[in-house]
């Protein structure tokens, strides 16, 4: 069984580093770089993929899909989390070679569509343009999209970007059933000068913030997966496995934990902006 390797926080080194492709449980895989999460749903009649890492990484995204023995033409829907480019970057390229629908709710279809990240950003100025996506299908809040009888529902989660969004679905494996969540990144990153307590540009931001946690705390978590994957400790779940722990990727407290983490850096944040001029 491959255990993904992942360096603990190191910026941008480990971003596009290929990673061998592991099965998570069931039909649920990783298929992302060393330092950014990309995730496979396969199923007889298609495949659903979440995020797609940086512009460059769409040729080992498409490698991993096919060594798990995919084809990367049976992808129908491509997913994000946000639409910034370390996590959207190569969508458009990975959307030319499968032909899937891509899938975003509005804020996010249109910065897809677009390719820039817009003032109301807190990135603004900071995250490069990605290419534009074509033909992309807005979907809203709870709202349920399918491939064949993968599930895959939107929790619109703004903080990190005003589009984020978190995605839910369950996996089966002969009598087991496990909730997934995707969980957007939780973190208040800005560019230079961004005041998440008095932006115009962005004036709900805090309340934002408040939103996406209460949605996360209340959502069935079984397993836990954020865009980079030493945020959910993935490193750490796939060793204690490979050392004999089978269940040792299911946690139903993980996204409780995550949002409380995120609540500390939070204040954190907020203070040193309140004593900021």
């Amino acid at each position: 069984m491959l255990v993904l390797i992942v360096a603990p926080a190191s910026g941008q080194a480990d971003w596009n580093l290929s990673q061998a492709p592991f099965q998570i449980f069931a039909n649920t895989y990783y298929v992302g770089t060393r330092g950014l999460t990309v995730i496979l749903i396969t199923s007889d009649e298609g495949h659903v993929l979440i995020d797609a890492a940086v512009p460059k990484s769409a040729g080992l995204i498409a490698s991993s899909v096919r060594a798990l023995g995919f084809r990367v033409e049976d992808i129908r829907l491509i997913l994000n989390s946000h639409a910034h480019f370390d996590h959207a970057g190569a969508i458009s390229e990975l959307q030319r070679l499968s032909g899937a629908t891509v899938a975003a709710t509005p804020w996010s279809a249109s910065v897809l569509t677009l390719g820039v990240v817009p003032r109301s950003d807190p990135q603004f100025g900071l995250a490069p343009p990605i290419a534009a996506v074509l033909n992309v299908r807005i979907v809203r809040d709870r709202e349920t999209v399918r491939v064949g009888p993968i599930a895959m529902t939107a929790h619109e989660t703004p903080w990190h970007s005003p589009g984020g969004t978190s995605w839910t679905w369950r996996s089966y494996a002969d009598a087991t059933c496990i909730d997934f969540v995707y969980a957007d990144s939780l973190t208040a990153v800005s560019a230079d000068g961004f005041l998440f307590t008095r932006n115009p540009d962005y004036p709900n931001a805090v309340a934002d913030f408040e939103r996406s946690f209460q949605r996360l705390e209340t959502i069935a978590c079984g397993i836990l997966l954020t865009p980079h994957p030493e945020a959910s400790g993935l490193r750490r779940m796939l060793e204690s496995r490979e050392a004999g722990t089978r269940a040792a990727m299911k946690d139903p407290g993980a996204c409780r934990r995550y949002v409380e983490g995120a609540r500390e850096r939070l204040q954190k944040r907020l203070a040193t902006e309140a004593s900021a001029p």
